[in-house]
């Protein structure tokens, strides 16, 4: 039975939800008070400046890489649409990210606006917005995969088509190639925004609270602003663009594994579909989530829980039918690699909700090794990191054996392969809502700070505190689906990069004792760390420029600690912006180049060891980056709460040590690595050709 409707039905679906959620759920929303309306007015500004100075340079990026692949596929190296699918990509990523950060900075003084009245209903605000960054992203993606199958599919079947291929295994080899314009997209989005986010989020931490003394989001402080807009631009627009590549890097890595088990277009329509679905379950999810007022934070993360669960329920029952009458009963082996994916994403999501939230304890220790300063909280908060990486390991190991083995695997080693490659894509299958529940933190703390700032009653900054607390919890949560998502998905495709070789007539020849393999190994295990250096120097760097900013207004503007005279916000989005273009350059460079060069000087059997390297090292340092910022990040919180001393105590201080040494570890270098991983294996998918006809060791 052929269910490819199901793929443009869902597009049409999640994109129709999102003009739902926009016009009918979140503007018609009361914006607040005249200074509510003022504070984000200031953040939309600051984030709009950052993004068009970011496109710009990036769109320099983007026509020269076009360019070169022109010239590539003018001599033969790749089909003529491959330029422009790179194009695509990247614009379909770039207007994802825009999207929702553009609704996440209206929403931001609405939900504070909304926390006047309830918990539930700033909760539904926020939410909502969250909700507009993840079906825009699904919805985007499935559209740009559709309208290029459609394209291909005509012309494939109207030319020529090469020797030993059929058309489906000519579709897939050629979309194979599209996800690296969202890739490169999504490094730029993540790193730049990153940088901007930290910088602005460090420098204001280390003068307002430790130095100046004064709460955070104090509109005296002049990075409060511009930490608000990072908030925006790094964990809004980059988070969204991340998980567009991996949706979409895993959908055509699956689709091109299905035809090499000898699926043919079933093996491509599964996912297809399986994305379609995913839809449906995500919408009907968002209509489950809500609370009452005095929620607990238990109660208020169950609510969230809940959506996401009655999602995967969905899916769990519906991918049984797809399965069954698309590939056929025989082939249900593939429904259990579907549900292995979920569950791997569901475990991973709790073991990193238990590093990492308050209510638990690797995250109290942390809060009471800062009694004895800071230097036991960074040593407390990196152990507990190392230690959250042994589960979402032990997982994702037993999600790529059992997906293998069910497929198949131990029959025909390629069907085993799509097996696990669907898994990747069972457990992206409800990115619509599990985006959202990411999405939504950086909207509830940018409530949180204009409440601050429009000086609400206690009540409203009670109720958006506890909405930035879940936030921080189901941001944690949502970076670990993306690292266990990218690890899934870096793994398909580099199988799908081993059979797209074999296709161009080179077998290779993967043993473990070759030396060129080994060298690779070396190098791709080494990246991460030195991709990870590269970006937290340029936070430090970047937030160093802040401090110095901050001290000089403090200084300079007479009455501005008292609170009489008005800090130049615009001046530190300006020195953040300009910072993180700069600064997010050598490492973007660096994932494009490094599989080039490696495989022109060492050949191909070298650059498939850099991919396998760089996939366990960046893996699990990834994890332990994220969860170790999220601890921290939480400790300071469980503080301010009132325990160990409460704000402005000498454990209260040494916890924002450790929050300012995290936060590059979880929201810039961490989550950056995602991208690397997969980023990598596009760029050597796309260049496959021309590094087999023009490497040095052949």
């Amino acid at each position: 039975m052929n269910l490819f409707w199901l793929a443009p039905l869902g597009s049409c679906l999640a994109l129709s939800f999102v003009i739902y959620l926009i016009f009918g759920v979140i503007l018609p929303k009361d914006p607040g008070t005249d200074k509510m309306r003022e504070i984000a007015r200031y953040v939309s500004e600051g984030a709009y400046a950052y993004l068009k100075r970011q496109y710009s340079i990036v769109g320099i990026f983007f026509a020269a890489v076009f360019c070169l692949l022109l010239w590539m596929a003018h001599q033969g190296y790749l089909v003529i649409f491959v330029p422009f699918a790179f194009l695509s990509g990247g614009f379909f990523s770039g207007l994802s990210g825009f999207i929702g950060m553009t609704i996440a900075t209206k929403a931001s003084n609405r939900t504070t606006s909304a926390a006047r009245t309830s918990l539930n209903s700033a909760l539904r605000v926020a939410f909502s917005a969250g909700s507009v960054m993840g079906f825009t992203v699904v919805g985007l993606g499935l559209l740009d995969l559709v309208i290029w199958y459609g394209i291909l599919d005509w012309y494939y079947s109207t030319h020529p088509i090469a020797v030993g291929m059929d058309k489906i295994s000519a579709i897939t080899s050629t979309m194979l190639c599209f996800g690296m314009g969202a890739s490169s997209q999504a490094l730029f989005a993540r790193v730049g925004g990153g940088i901007f986010t930290k910088a602005a989020d460090v420098g204001a931490d280390l003068v307002g609270k430790i130095e100046a003394g004064i709460p955070e989001d104090d509109p005296r402080n002049p990075a409060v602003i511009a930490d608000n807009v990072g908030d925006n631009v790094g964990d809004v627009a980059g988070m969204g663009a991340d998980l567009y590549e991996s949706y979409v890097g895993s959908i055509v890595a699956t689709s091109a594994l299905g035809v090499a088990a000898g699926l043919g277009l079933a093996g491509v329509i599964v996912p297809m579909s399986m994305a379609g679905l995913g839809v449906v379950a995500s919408i009907i999810g968002t209509f489950f989530v809500n609370t009452k007022e005095d929620a607990s934070q238990g109660t208020l993360l169950a609510a969230l829980r809940r959506g996401v669960l009655v999602s995967a329920g969905i899916i769990l029952v519906a991918s049984f039918f797809l399965v069954k009458w698309t590939l056929g009963s025989h082939n249900l082996g593939f429904y259990w690699s579907i549900i292995f994916g979920l569950l791997a994403g569901i475990i991973i999501g709790i073991v990193t909700e238990y590093y990492t939230s308050s209510g638990f304890k690797p995250t109290k220790q942390i809060a009471e090794s800062a009694l004895t300063g800071p230097a036991t909280v960074i040593i407390s908060g990196i152990a507990v990191g190392m230690l959250s990486t042994l589960v979402p390991v032990i997982v994702v190991g037993i999600a790529i054996l059992a997906s293998f083995y069910v497929s198949g695997g131990a029959v025909n080693f390629n069907s085993g392969l799509y097996g696990i490659a669907i898994s990747a894509v069972g457990m992206l299958s409800t990115l619509g809502i599990t985006l959202a529940t990411d999405a939504y933190g950086p909207i509830a703390d940018n409530a949180g700070g204009n409440a601050q700032m429009s000086n609400q009653p206690p009540e409203v900054r009670a109720r958006t505190d506890a909405l930035d607390a879940l936030g921080n919890t189901t941001a944690a949560t949502g970076k670990g689906f993306a690292i266990g998502s990218a690890a899934l998905t870096a793994l398909a495709l580099i199988a799908a990069y081993k059979d797209q070789v074999l296709l161009l007539g080179k077998d290779l020849k993967l043993d473990l004792m070759d030396p060129k393999i080994l060298v690779g190994l070396f190098i791709g295990g080494m990246l991460p760390y030195l991709f990870c250096s590269l970006t937290m120097q340029a936070v430090g760097r970047a937030a160093g420029k802040i401090v110095v900013e901050v001290r000089r207004q403090f200084k300079e503007i007479k009455g501005l600690f008292e609170g009489t005279a008005k800090a130049d916000y615009v001046r530190c989005v300006g020195i953040a912006t300009s910072a993180a273009q700069k600064e997010m350059i050598l490492p973007s460079l660096l994932a494009v180049l490094a599989p080039i060069i490696v495989g022109m000087l060492i050949g191909l059997e070298a650059e498939v060891g850099l991919l396998v390297g760089a996939l366990v090292s960046g893996f699990v340092l990834a994890v332990m980056m994220a969860n170790s910022g999220g601890a921290w990040d939480n400790a300071k919180k469980y503080i301010e709460e009132g325990n160990l001393g409460g704000k402005g105590s000498l454990p209260h201080k040494a916890a924002v040590v450790g929050d300012t040494v995290g936060d590059p570890f979880k929201d810039t270098a961490g989550p950056s690595l995602n991208i690397l991983i997969k980023l990598m294996s596009m760029v050597s998918i796309v260049f496959a050709s021309f590094i087999l006809k023009n490497t040095l060791m052949k």
